[in-house]
């Protein structure tokens, strides 16, 4: 499958399994179909240490790379604090939970009525 067959569902589901398989904790995915032109999903997890956060940006641009023919842009991955993976229509971050804490992404991206 390359990437122009690949949808942003079927993205958005490969990056969900990898993510599970390989032990993220604390999952959210936010739909931002007609909210944004950046992307159609977000996803954000978290991993434990500095290394899981870079091991699972690691398996994770892989896998999009390998199955689907996607090619990621990542940021962050020296660090392994926050990484950043733009896979063009599913953008993940992952987190340490600590740093994630502390940036709230999904307060500022999720529905106003899931904040009240």
């Amino acid at each position: 499958m390359t990437q122009n067959e690949a949808t942003a569902e079927t993205l958005l589901a490969a990056v969900l399994e990898t993510l599970s398989d390989n032990k993220a904790e604390d999952v959210v995915q936010i739909d931002l179909r007609g909210k944004t032109s950046v992307c159609d999903y977000m996803v954000i997890a978290s991993g434990r240490s500095s290394r899981q956060v870079a091991a699972l940006s690691e398996k994770l641009a892989d896998r999009l790379k390998q199955d689907y023919g996607v090619l990621s842009t990542m940021e962050g991955k020296d660090t392994g604090d926050w990484v950043l993976i733009d896979s063009g229509d599913v953008i993940v971050h992952v987190f340490r939970p600590e740093v994630r804490e502390f940036y709230q992404l999904e307060k500022m991206w999720a529905p106003m009525a899931a904040q009240a």
